[in-house]
């Protein structure tokens, strides 16, 4: 009986051990079931993906930036060119702690602490694997200084780089302005395929206004990196497409003339042909050097810049409104005969003052004594205010603003590069408007008597002065002005230029009234009494 019952008991041990290992099999064989399955589709099912995921652990593609377009004056000579230099840039994905790297890099002097903030901004607003520039231009010393501390900047590369350079510096500033990093700003604008790798665009003038000519096409490469990220090997290229020549109609020799002329002074030249609405001439002064901005300027020295009280980076040219003063007169002679207020033969007695009937306010005249009895030609040579208060007056506001605009005052131009002021030309709707007066309270009599010889509310740039007078060489046929002449292809040399682009005339038909007022312009310069003789 003990026997039988220790016979079964073993037996169901047997039993027992058999079922566990049978489970423990089971699980055995679908673990590794699971295993096997996951390395079928990792080796098979997704082996392309993850072929290609390894392979971009070694093999990068890089922007390859085109080759920014030459800026050329009229004649072919060089105003804005590329210049080799080195600079310091970063590749944020590859610098393991960015805080420390900056600390350090303002510690050897690389990079200016008030900077810090502009340069964060900028890090953050580009992709992690592009580059963003930290200092330009370097010199020999700064070069040897990061090479010693190189391996203490991981990320942080020297890399050779065409910059800006612009050989006539401030004579042509104002009208090429400058090149300078991309920011946040730009990059919202900026097509981020098109400007990978490049690290600089056109700021303000032409190198802004004609950003998609100078710009060209970027390129690629795909390369071989070790675990550093350093290149090894390159497999496949991409080349990029330099960007266009820019022709501009700006003759040089006569933009050093006018900057020479107006050294050591605040004012503006512009000098337009009036055959076609070429720009030959456009300075201001005082003017900034744009190789300095261009080869980065700090933050803090940029600021200084700005802040000048002589306002070097004020464009005066194309933003400043002035009171045009006597320039006007010719205009308003030709409204008077356009509408038959005066005759050229008509004299005006000159006291040396002027009174509105039944006022005693005296309008004085530039000479004390007064010029006598004068005529249209006269009055132009000689630039008597007396003459042009009678003619305002008899004229009216209305008729002068009116036939004024049509010389393109009170309006931009047009000319090809941005931030351009309109002036103004006052009139009695203008000030209702502006000073919010009853309409018997809008305009007086003697606001149009100064009005007539260039002062008051009557306010020009000095790029529509010159566009005005443009029109009076032409005799009343206008063209928009131009600074842009044509492009050129730098792989072929082939030019395509510029049409000119008529504007509406002026409405005066008559030779004999255009002869009258152009002679008296000559009397300026060259009669026996012109004041500019």
């Amino acid at each position: 009986m003990a026997r039988t019952l220790r016979i079964k008991d073993h037996w169901r041990e047997q039993h027992l051990f058999a079922s566990r290992l049978l489970v423990f099999i089971v699980i055995v064989l679908g673990l590794t079931g699971i295993v096997v399955g996951r390395l079928v589709q990792l080796q098979v099912g997704q082996y392309e993906y993850f072929s290609a995921q390894s392979s971009g652990n070694r093999i990068r593609v890089q922007p390859v930036p085109p080759i920014r377009g030459l800026i050329l004056d009229r004649n072919g000579k060089v105003l804005a060119e590329n210049t080799p230099s080195y600079q310091l840039e970063m590749t944020r994905e590859q610098v393991p702690d960015m805080a420390d790297t900056l600390r350090r890099l303002v510690t050897s002097g690389i990079v200016q602490e008030g900077d810090l903030p502009e340069l964060k901004e900028l890090i953050g607003s580009r992709r992690s694997f592009d580059t963003v520039v930290v200092a330009e231009r370097l010199t020999d010393e700064e070069l040897a200084a990061f090479a010693v501390q190189r391996p203490h900047f991981p990320g942080l590369e020297i890399r050779a780089r065409l910059g800006r350079s612009y050989p006539y510096g401030t004579a042509a500033a104002h009208v090429l302005g400058y090149v300078g990093g991309i920011s946040a700003d730009d990059k919202k604008i900026l097509d981020p395929t098109e400007y990978a790798g490049t690290t600089h665009v056109g700021k303000i003038s032409v190198e802004r206004s004609f950003e998609g000519d100078l710009h060209g096409t970027s390129g690629h490469e795909d390369v071989v990196v070790n675990v550093h990220g350093r290149k090894m090997q390159v497999l496949d290229r991409v080349r990029s497409l330099p960007g266009r020549d820019v022709i501009l109609t700006i003759d040089i020799n006569a933009q050093l003339a006018a900057d020479t002329a107006l050294q050591g002074r605040r004012g503006a030249a512009v000098a337009i042909d009036p055959r076609n609405g070429e720009v030959l001439a456009f300075v201001s002064t005082p003017a900034f050097d744009p190789n300095a901005i261009s080869a980065g300027l700090s933050r803090r020295a940029y600021l200084a810049l700005q802040e000048e009280i002589d306002r070097p980076m004020f464009n005066s040219a194309l933003r400043g409104q002035y009171p045009p003063g006597s320039t006007i007169k010719p205009m308003v002679a030709l409204a008077a005969l356009h509408y038959g207020v005066v005759t050229p033969e008509r004299r005006v007695g000159c006291r040396g003052a002027y009174s509105l009937p039944g006022s005693s306010h005296r309008y004085r005249d530039w000479k004390p004594e007064g010029h006598g009895a004068v005529d249209l030609y006269t009055a132009i040579e000689q630039s008597c205010d007396v003459y042009f208060y009678t003619v305002a007056r008899d004229l009216g506001i209305e008729r002068m603003a009116g036939f004024l605009t049509t010389f393109g005052l009170g309006d931009i131009t047009g000319l090809d590069i941005g931030g351009e002021q309109k002036g103004l030309v006052p009139s009695p709707a203008w000030k209702k408007k502006a000073f919010r007066r009853p309409a018997d309270q809008v305009w007086f009599p003697g606001e149009t008597v100064i009005a007539g010889i260039g002062q008051g509310y009557l306010l020009v740039t000095p790029l529509q002065l010159a566009h005005a007078t443009a029109t009076v060489a032409a005799r009343g046929q206008r063209f928009q002005p131009t600074l842009l002449k044509g492009s050129r292809d730098p792989a072929t040399g082939t030019i395509e230029y510029e049409a000119p682009k008529p504007l509406p005339p002026v409405p005066e038909q008559e030779a004999a009234r255009w002869d009258a007022i152009i002679e008296g312009m000559h009397g300026v310069m060259h009669g026996a009494s012109g004041t500019a003789r």
